[in-house]
């Protein structure tokens, strides 16, 4: 997974694609899914494909053409073969990172044993 960076834009794009993780969608409504805008969505797409995690491809043009009202061609994003397997250890690792480094709150941490 070279060249991923997991943030935590990443990961609301990673658990909304895995929520339906054999349908293909496209970058306007994962975007709309998360609330996050185009300019933030669309790099975190192209570096999920490029860390061959996601694959994307063209809609097919006649379903362009036929549709109503006009709209400009959707580019949709899946995952590949292995991709939500590994989307799935990104985010467990993520979590894992993120717990061992979230500092204990005063007066929360276990006590220290008492030796004789």
């Amino acid at each position: 997974m070279s060249g991923f960076r997991m943030t935590k834009q990443t990961e609301l794009v990673l658990r909304e694609l895995l929520r339906n993780p054999t349908r293909a969608q496209y970058g306007l409504a994962i975007g709309q899914a998360v609330e996050l805008q185009s300019g933030t969505i669309q790099p975190i797409l192209a570096r999920l494909e490029r860390a061959g995690i996601l694959e994307s491809f063209w809609e097919d043009p006649d379903e362009h053409v036929a549709s109503t009202p006009p709209r400009p061609r959707r580019r949709y994003y899946r995952f590949t073969t292995d991709g939500a397997e590994q989307a799935r250890v990104a985010l467990a690792l993520a979590l894992a990172r993120t717990s061992r480094s979230r500092p204990v709150k005063p007066g929360t941490a276990a006590p220290t044993p008492v030796t004789d």
